[in-house]
């Protein structure tokens, strides 16, 4: 969990406080025993709203001729003094020299867990015992992403229109501010315009259009075939890309 005097609750019972801060150090190990694989939250990018608790997995994949024999909890690191540590990892056997350790914290924005400035890109650091004695303790052992989850929408009018006709697409692009817990415009990114034609299943870029400093977008195009408007969001390293719904008009 985050470093902070306030104490909060995490998966396993498990709690930490500012005092609970652990040690820089360096990797270190002792025989074979190697971390091969580390996998956060299924696909190492963890989406957290403005408002709503996100519990995040942690499995590690470790390896050593003996096999096995438990791990530390794991420890994550992010910018912005971002810090939470899991609950006591549970280890699953692969195989006989291989095991799967897997733990989870839940992180709460509404109790401060998460500010702003710690979305981006955030580590894992792990420690593993083998039976046999020796054991592998690696920082940065992997990375994932932790995301401020965003949102998108899109509204095409007049409808219906007239071919020829301008149409006037509005829209928001917004995302998750933890420090207030609410969705806020998210300023200066550019966003595509795509069109899909009615019948088809495929959307193609009509032009970019750059948010303001509310988030809002606003552009115009020509009426030319019934079809589907909708914005397009690639994201960033802080932010998720997106899509928006998107709006039929109808040409007449």
């Amino acid at each position: 969990m985050r470093i902070r005097a306030t104490v909060v609750a995490v998966s396993g019972a498990l709690a930490l406080s500012a005092l609970a801060v652990p040690a820089a150090q360096a990797d270190s190990s002792l025989g074979n025993t190697k971390i091969t694989k580390v996998v956060v939250d299924g696909d190492n990018t963890v989406t957290v709203s403005a408002s709503s608790t996100k519990s995040v997995k942690v499995s590690v994949t470790a390896t050593d001729n003996s096999g096995i024999a438990g791990a530390e909890e794991f420890s994550l690191i992010g910018p912005g003094y971002g810090y939470f540590s899991t609950a006591r990892p549970t280890c699953v056997k692969v195989n006989a020299t291989t095991s799967t350790c897997s733990a989870s914290v839940l992180v709460d924005p509404r109790v401060g867990d998460l500010l702003n400035a710690n979305a981006g890109t955030w580590y894992v650091d792990a420690f593993v015992d083998a039976k046999d004695g020796d054991y592998v303790w690696k920082e940065k052992a992997g990375s994932f992403k932790v995301q401020r989850a965003s949102q998108l929408s899109a509204n095409a009018t007049p409808e219906p229109v007239k071919k020829g006709r301008t149409i006037t697409v509005t829209g928001k692009l917004s995302r998750a501010n933890w420090e207030t817990n609410k969705n806020a415009g998210y300023a200066s990114q550019s966003v595509k315009l795509q069109f899909r034609k009615k019948g088809s299943t495929t959307y193609t870029t009509v032009k970019t259009v750059g948010t303001n400093s509310s988030g809002n977008l606003s552009t115009t195009v020509k009426a030319t075939v019934d079809g589907y408007f909708r914005y397009s969001f690639a994201g960033t390293s802080t932010t998720p890309a997106v899509n928006a719904a998107g709006d039929f008009i109808d040409v007449k």
